[in-house]
């Protein structure tokens, strides 16, 4: 019974870390475009996906 008195906030803790999260990569576009990510492994000649960083 005395172990509830630790594990219930760290559970709840654990919930509000979650949740925001989830909520960062709503507000930072992490989610944005799930459909073309999916479809780009099946174009065969797709451009590079640091193609448009310098140096590489």
């Amino acid at each position: 019974m005395e172990s509830l008195y630790i594990l219930v906030p760290l559970s709840v803790l654990l919930v509000l870390v979650l949740v925001g999260l989830f909520g960062w990569a709503l507000n930072s576009g992490q989610l944005d475009d799930l459909e073309r990510e999916g479809e780009r492994i099946l174009e065969p000649d797709s451009p590079a996906v640091d193609a448009d960083q310098p140096g590489k």
